[in-house]
């Protein structure tokens, strides 16, 4: 496999389970996320996910916008994987 498609798959994998814990410590009330490791984890996604939830609003206090970026690195993952393997 080409080096360049490894790198690359491996950083939509690493911040797709980035992601997943960020979604995941959403639910636990008493994790003060200003203190470390849970700030550089919210750093890390923060800047990613805010323009996605500007565009894609809560649908009754429910937020989809994860599942969104989700959707959308599994994409740019197959189409990482779709484009340079040929």
């Amino acid at each position: 496999m080409n080096p360049v498609v490894q790198i690359l798959d491996g950083v939509i994998q690493l911040f797709s389970m980035a992601l997943f814990v960020w979604c995941l410590l959403s639910w636990v009330p008493n994790i003060n996320r200003r203190e470390q490791p849970w700030s550089l984890l919210d750093n890390i996604v923060r800047p990613i996910m805010s323009p996605i939830q500007k565009v894609i609003p809560p649908i009754g206090n429910i937020d989809i916008s994860p599942i969104v970026l989700m959707l959308i690195l599994q994409f740019a993952r197959s189409g990482i994987h779709m484009l340079l393997l040929r």
